[in-house]
């Protein structure tokens, strides 16, 4: 698993592209849907484009845990629940392994560079529109 990983954040694939809407902003995610994704995130970036991030997508609500291992790119996460709304919001810090809790159930986790939902006035209880449907997987 850690070769696949590996290899699959060496070779420069992406998963599938998006647009969606956070609280009136437009912005391209990508889409982490199957565990694999959803296991590598943004991890062994070093950068991540303005106005982009990438959406987390689970089968169903349930209260999630993220961390930064081997994730270099400050981000802010923002946790989702099934209905689109925005339920905690957490700044994380580069290459920590502290896990950063939802608090509440979530279906969905948006991470985008840090500061982004804050100079967008985005704040707990907004919406987000666009989102995927649940995850199979």
């Amino acid at each position: 698993m850690i070769t696949l990983l590996s290899l699959f954040a060496c070779d420069g694939a992406r998963a599938e592209e998006i647009r969606i809407t956070v609280d009136g902003a437009a912005i391209s995610v990508e889409i982490a849907d199957e565990p694999i994704e959803r296991s590598l995130g943004l991890m062994y970036r070093d950068s991540l484009p303005a106005d982009h991030g990438m959406v987390f997508v689970y089968p169903d609500a349930q209260e999630r845990s993220f961390w930064m291992k081997d994730t270099r790119v400050p981000l802010t996460i923002a946790y989702v629940d099934a209905a689109g709304v925005i339920v905690h919001l957490a700044d994380m810090t580069p290459l920590d392994t502290t896990g950063v809790p939802s608090g509440k159930p979530a279906m969905y986790a948006l991470e985008m560079n840090k500061g982004w939902f804050a100079k967008h006035d985005v704040a707990v209880g907004d919406r987000i529109s666009g989102l995927p449907k649940p995850s199979a997987k």
